[in-house]
């Protein structure tokens, strides 16, 4: 019985060890701001070079917001996940996202939207169009 016990608590320890390496990844905190044709949107997440999550804001002129949480994976020079919002204080919604960084800048990218496993995505086969980004985000605060 002994013997199980000093295998059993070893193997936790090394599953524990194991797992806690995303810890020891330093998130970074970071606030973006972007303006396009009145409308205002706020970025403000915690990001390393593997993840990002954080909240996403985005305030119509004069009509109400989007507000909820962003979370992904960064791959190369691109942010990729999802923003769960609730939409001018309606229902929740939950919509692919992309951000491109370029020039200390991230730039919201554009694409044909599919669902996988009710999922949204961009469909894989369509390229992500960031060049006429409606929203360009520079970094305010670190």
């Amino acid at each position: 019985m002994t013997k199980s016990f000093i295998f059993a608590s070893l193997l936790a320890l090394a599953l524990i060890s194991c797992n806690s390496k995303e810890n020891k990844e330093e998130y970074k905190h970071a606030v973006y701001h972007a303006i396009h044709q009145g409308d205002t949107a706020v970025l403000d997440i915690q990001i390393n070079n593997k993840r990002f999550f954080g909240r996403y804001e985005i305030f119509y002129h004069k009509i109400g917001k989007d507000s909820g949480d962003v979370r992904g994976d960064i791959k190369g020079d691109t942010l990729r996940g999802d923003y769960h919002f609730i939409s001018n204080g309606g229902s929740w919604k939950r919509v692919p996202l992309a951000l491109l960084q370029k020039d200390n800048k991230l730039f919201l990218g554009k694409g044909v939207i599919g669902t996988y496993f009710n999922l949204p995505l961009y469909m894989p086969e369509v390229p992500i169009e960031y060049e006429n980004s409606e929203f360009v985000f520079e970094k305010v605060k670190e």
